[in-house]
């Protein structure tokens, strides 16, 4: 990366395209739990591979434009505790998993393990105590309501993200050359 650049053009691209599958999948990925208002969303599942793939910087903007627009498009305007929480995710889960190789075709059990504690701690960061703080903060919601659907929300998050996320990420290393693979023949 070129100095004084901040994003490449490959990392504003895929924050265009992971912000309009984010909204895509909101709308006809999501599961109705029986909580008012709470998903079983697919959204992170792509999220924590963009993240993945891309790094903390993509990560959160998918997050909080995904999010945003989202809400904005399907609710009539965005719920800015939650938007906010979906950034978390992306940042904290490109943060950590900034050391995995997956670009060089490395995605085992090391690997996987290490995906998952990410997204387990940016999940249970994000919807145990960010977005019910920040429902009661900005929105004077019932305490026992919004951490009901933040515990709700952070569990099915990370068995999402969990199962499509890992699968996601596995079918994408495959497709990469792994280091070293290739030899010079005489």
């Amino acid at each position: 990366m070129a100095k004084g650049k901040i994003l490449s053009i490959k990392t504003i691209v895929a924050i265009g395209i992971g912000s309009a599958l984010f909204v895509i999948l909101g709308r006809f990925g999501s599961i109705p739990t029986g909580i008012p208002n709470t998903n079983i969303e697919t959204t992170y599942a792509l999220l924590a591979l963009f993240a993945l793939l891309y790094g903390p910087t993509a990560g959160v903007l998918i997050g909080l434009i995904g999010h945003t627009l989202k809400d904005a498009i399907f609710y009539g305007s965005p719920w800015f505790s939650w938007v906010i929480a979906s950034g978390i995710v992306g940042l904290v889960i490109g943060l950590i998993a900034s050391r995995i190789a997956i670009h060089d075709g490395e995605f085992g059990k090391k690997e996987i393990i290490r995906f998952n504690i990410a997204q387990i701690a940016a999940n249970a960061v994000a919807w145990f105590v960010v977005a019910p703080i920040l429902d009661i903060a900005i929105y004077a919601e019932p305490a026992n309501k919004v951490f009901t659907q933040g515990l709700i929300a952070g569990a099915s998050n990370i068995v999402t993200v969990a199962v499509i996320g890992t699968l996601l990420a596995i079918a994408y290393s495959k497709t990469r050359t792994k280091k070293g693979s290739l030899t010079k023949q005489a």
